[in-house]
């Protein structure tokens, strides 16, 4: 099995020190910047973008110029909602503190978030981070079976913290897999009957885990697979998946940080569209479109065993700020009616990029569910994987002020999943910016 993460730890459209056409005073932020931050970080496209603003789908530099967002989906219902700043702004003004004082604010947040939820799931823990909110599933899970081991997907990423980066293989090669972690390859519909071939994966996982006298905790997976490279039909195949890892005895936590709250269309949460009820869902980036938020949605009877032995606390995760930033975002999608929009304007722009691919070799095989969409550029023989090609598409369309991203273990998949406010209008004007990039190749 996999036990080291195959990335090369390359970004395929990241800035080279010294390189690019940045204007002085740009190329004197990033020395000051690499000067105070260190050299762990890195910045997007060969040409950095210097922001300053954004509103809804657009994004301004310094000189004012607007770049369309085709990418973020942190803020989620478009950047500086209106109603959402209101919100955050006004609870700041009265008063903002933890879980510890009785507040009417979080639990109205609490109850209306479980509605979204299948009964089962009726228990929310806030954290401040999606990182935060998987280590601490970690933890619920390994209470709850008594077992260490847990399985990813081979470029799956999951957070920050020791525990779950040892769980992302897609952190690079300066991340070691956990001795306790089998990484299993993604569901690629190239490989036969999709959910049977995955389920014999991780049956492989388990059987090796077990080998090795380590006792199965959980598979976790974000349920589009975004950084495997978008894979999300057909609908239903993780069920077998997960009916081999519940009769192993562990247990199956949904990933929802980058699929939930609508953005797949058809569902508000990504594990819907395979018909399961997970035992754990954790949320992240888009629930405070882009204030600090994030939480672990349980079944009751998988949080007993970690209860009965520990307390949880989180000093700003939940706090009162949060839970109206929280509140407003979910009033936005549910009063713009974001998830049908989602689903009517992914429809149109899967719709647009496959179009493209009748006039384009370089398109290969496109992946979509809603507001979230894969393209893979490949070379003329359809099967091999062209990340340089992919870099300079996402390089050029930073150039016509157009911002997307490449994933996937070998970096050639378009990854493209902007604010779910995305119109029509915005469609049409991505698509004409990408056929002119493609024109040019």
């Amino acid at each position: 099995m996999t036990t080291k993460p195959s990335f090369s730890g390359n970004m395929p459209n990241a800035y080279v020190p010294g390189k690019g056409n940045l204007s002085q005073d740009d190329e004197a932020l990033v020395l000051r910047r690499q000067k105070a931050m260190g050299p762990a970080y890195r910045l997007f496209y060969e040409t950095p973008v210097h922001l300053v603003r954004g509103q809804g789908v657009w994004l301004y530099d310094k000189e004012g110029n607007a770049y369309l967002d085709t990418y973020n989906n942190v803020a989620s219902v478009g950047h500086c909602h209106p109603h959402v700043t209101a919100a955050t702004a006004a609870q700041s003004q009265i008063f903002s503190s933890h879980t510890r004082y009785l507040h009417e604010g979080i639990l109205a947040y609490s109850e209306k978030l479980l509605g979204y939820f299948p009964s089962p799931l009726s228990h929310v823990m806030f954290t401040c981070t999606g990182s935060e909110a998987n280590d601490l599933a970690l933890r619920i899970a390994q209470a709850h079976t008594r077992g260490t081991g847990f399985i990813v997907t081979e470029n799956a990423y999951h957070g920050v913290t020791a525990a779950v980066a040892a769980l992302s293989p897609s952190l690079g090669a300066g991340v070691d897999l956990g001795t306790h972690v089998r990484a299993v390859p993604a569901p690629d519909t190239q490989g036969g009957d999709v959910g049977q071939v995955f389920a014999a994966h991780v049956q492989s996982a388990i059987d090796d885990l077990r080998r090795h006298g380590i006792q199965l905790a959980g598979l976790i997976v974000d349920t589009v697979f975004s950084s495997d490279g978008v894979f999300v039909d057909p609908a239903g195949f993780l069920a077998p998946a997960v009916a081999a890892v519940r009769a192993a005895g562990g247990v199956f936590i949904a990933d929802e940080v980058q699929p939930g709250f609508g953005r797949t269309g058809d569902a508000m949460w990504g594990f819907a569209r395979h018909g399961l009820i997970p035992d754990m869902v954790s949320l992240g980036k888009p629930m405070g479109n882009g204030y600090p938020i994030a939480a672990l949605v349980t079944r009751p009877e998988v949080i007993e065993a970690f209860a009965s032995k520990a307390r949880y606390f989180n000093t700003f995760g939940g706090n009162a700020v949060a839970a109206a930033t929280a509140m407003a975002v979910l009033e936005v999608i549910e009063n713009e009616r974001l998830q049908m929009n989602a689903l009517t304007v992914g429809t149109a722009f899967r719709k647009g990029l496959d179009d493209l691919a009748q006039r384009f070799d370089c398109i290969g095989g496109i992946r979509s569910a809603g507001l979230f969409l894969g393209v893979d550029i490949i070379q003329g023989d359809a099967s091999t994987a062209d990340a340089h090609t992919a870099a300079r598409i996402v390089n050029r369309l930073r150039e016509a002020r157009v911002l997307i991203s490449a994933t996937g273990p070998r970096s050639h998949v378009l990854k493209i999943r902007p604010p779910l406010v995305f119109e029509h209008a915005h469609v049409t004007f991505f698509l004409e910016k990408l056929e002119t990039v493609l024109g040019g190749l």
